[in-house]
Order: structure tokens, then C-alpha cells, then sequence
């Protein structure tokens, strides 16, 4: 149509669609918030348009969607989040292990489970309020932030909700208030549940307690988005309860960034994509996702014994000089189960 009006035009980038097809020189005109019309560059009248900016040298692309994103304590500090923003991402889903909602329960704390180096000022005091995982989703848009956000629940907050940070597996009464708070999780907008079987209290949940909180979410059409039990030597077996979860359950599965880590692993690789690969022709909706960069990275506290932070005494078994030297030993002389970064 001749009198086509456009609101921006970006002209003259190189365009990638996201369908996996060439990227091109080309333009992008925009009409409110859509995307109108994407033509061969030069092809768009700058007239038609109130705004034009040239994208020469420039890539034009959808926005990147961050499915592992760790913003949630950067929200409370920057709304605008703009160490994403400028990276172009537009969407973070949230919640790897840990949410600071829903508070209540055995949680005493509903930031202990983060890593927290930024002022958070007051949000720390509110978080006592997020009851519901929608209090906590709609304070997050009452605040404002210029990215759209999605967060699935974490596990390890699911299992410190029933159980705290006590080991050993669920009573049936403790296994109901999981299966219940996933009910709520999931119609207050949680996209599924994400257990980081690495860190505690998230390490703790066993494969029988973890199929049944997936039950819940698929239920909803939601996903069991995971963390694997181990990502070194014992890739494969970690890789093999993600499946046996999904098959159990029938909920779809995820499993967060696929790796062989640290060299002695690196063989098992081809092993952990036919495994992925089989259940796949079986039937079981199982995906995974991968860094695109040769680089991985956690906190020191993955180096201790899981038994060190159970009941929520890290800090206190580290000050008692028996129960250090216990640990110390165990982080010198790790056992085969052991994450590769412990032993080298």
C-alpha cells in the first residue's frame, strides 16, 4: 500500500530472522509494537516513517530471550536492566534453584539461598510479604523493568518450603505441601519448577520426591527445567534421571546448560546426546540448551560437601575448627560423585 505509515524504521542492517534462513541487508518498519514489514534494504520510503535509524554496521535481530537468567537480585537494584538490554536481551526467565517467592512454610528466609553483593535496600524486608509467587511477579511489574520477565519456580525453594534445609527424603505430609505449593506456583503464572541438583537444599530432593513436584507442573503444561545431578563423570547417569523424571512424570523436561565438565567427562558427551536423542524417539519431550561459549562458573559453595549446609548451618560448621577440618579433608579427597571443579 502507497500510504503505509510506520512509526520507526530501522534501515540498512544486517538482518537475522531468527528462522535460520541468510541474514540480509535489509530494513524493519515498525507500527505500534509490532514488527509491519521487513524488505530488502532501501526498499522502505524514510518519509513513511516518524523516526529512522540507521542500522548500518549494525546487526537487526529478535530479541535474545535468556533462559537461565540470574537478574532476579539485579531488579530489585535496576529495573531497566540495562547490562541485558544493551546485550539485546529482551526477555529473562528467572528462577534456577531459587525464588524469593513463595515465603512461608519452613523458609525463614527468603533471601538466604541468593548470592546477594548489591544493596537491595527495603526489597529484602518485602520479600517476607511475597506469600504467593504472584506477589512476588507482580511487585517486579509494579516496580517496572524494561524487559518482559517470566520465571519458573525454584526447586530448591519448593523443597526449603516443606522440608527446610533438613536431608533425607519428604514425609508424605511434607510431599503434600510440595505437591500443593506447585499448584498455586503454577496458577499464579510459574512456567514449571527448577531444581539445581547441585546446590542445597535443591541437592536433597531425591528422583521419586522430584517426580512428583514435576507431576504438578505438567499438569499445567508447565516444564521440569533442570540442573542435572552431575556434569562430570557421572554426565550420563545425571542426564539419565532428567529422562527417567520426564518418562515418570510426563512432564516435558529441560535440561540447563549441556556439558561435559572438566576433561576426564569430555568423552561422555556423544553418550549424553544418543541418551537425549533415544528418549526423544521414545516419545519423552526432553530438550537441552547449551553456553555459547568453552566457559562455566558457580560459587565457591559448590566445592563443599552437601552435608556441611544441611539445617542451614554452612556458616556455622565452617567457625567450628572439628567440623572444618572434616570438610576441608572431604574437599581435598572428594568422592566420585563430586563436581569436576571439586577435584581439580
Amino acid at each position: 500500500m502507497a500510504n503505509e505509515t510506520y512509526d520507526l524504521l530501522i534501515r540498512g542492517g544486517k538482518v537475522v530472522d531468527g528462522t535460520g534462513n541468510p541474514w540480509f541487508y535489509g530494513d524493519v518498519a515498525i507500527a505500534g509494537d509490532k514488527v509491519a514489514k521487513v524488505a530488502n534494504a532501501g526498499a522502505i520510503d524514510p518519509a513513511s516513517a516518524s523516526e529512522v535509524v540507521d542500522a548500518t554496521g549494525h546487526v537487526v535481530c529478535p530479541g535474545f530471550i535468556d533462559i537461565q537468567s540470574h537478574s532476579i537480585i539485579p531488579l530489585f537494584a535496576d529495573g531497566k536492566l540495562l547490562s541485558k538490554a544493551t546485550q539485546g536481551v529482551t526477555t529473562e526467565i528467572m528462577g534456577e534453584m531459587w525464588t524469593p517467592a513463595p515465603f512461608g512454610g519452613r523458609i525463614d528466609n527468603p533471601m538466604r539461598s541468593s548470592v546477594i553483593s548489591a544493596d537491595i535496600g527495603h526489597w529484602e524486608e518485602q520479600a517476607r510479604e511475597w506469600t504467593s509467587f504472584r506477589d512476588w511477579l507482580e511487585a517486579i511489574e509494579a516496580r517496572g523493568t524494561s524487559l518482559n520477565i517470566g520465571s519458573f519456580v525454584g526447586g530448591g525453594t519448593v523443597r526449603e518450603y516443606a522440608k527446610g534445609w533438613d536431608m533425607g527424603e519428604p514425609t508424605e505430609a511434607e510431599l503434600d505441601t510440595m505437591r500443593q505449593v506447585m499448584h498455586e506456583v503454577m496458577r499464579d503464572g510459574a512456567f514449571g519448577v527448577a531444581p539445581a541438583l547441585i546446590y542445597p537444599p535443591s541437592s536433597y530432593s531425591g528422583t521419586d520426591e522430584l517426580v512428583e513436584v514435576a507431576k504438578v507442573a505438567g499438569e499445567y503444561g508447565g516444564v521440569y527445567i533442570t540442573h542435572v545431578r552431575n556434569e562430570s563423570e557421572q554426565l550420563v547417569e545425571g542426564i539419565e534421571e532428567a529422562i527417567e523424571i520426564g518418562r515418570r512424570s510426563g512432564c516435558a523436561i529441560e535440561i540447563y546448560h549441556l556439558k561435559a565438565s572438566g576433561q576426564p567427562a569430555w568423552p561422555l558427551m556423544e553418550k549424553a546426546i544418543a541418551a537425549i536423542e533415544q528418549a526423544r524417539a521414545e516419545g519423552i519431550d526432553v530438550t537441552s540448551d547449551m553456553y555459547p561459549y568453552v566457559a562455566s562458573g558457580t560459587g565457591l559453595t559448590v566445592l563443599v560437601p552437601n552435608w556441611a549446609a544441611e539445617g542451614g548451618k554452612l556458616f556455622d560448621n565452617l567457625a567450628d575448627d572439628a567440623t572444618w577440618q572434616t570438610i576441608r579433608t572431604e574437599m581435598l579427597n572428594p568422592p566420585p560423585n563430586s563436581t569436576a571443579m571439586a577435584r581439580a
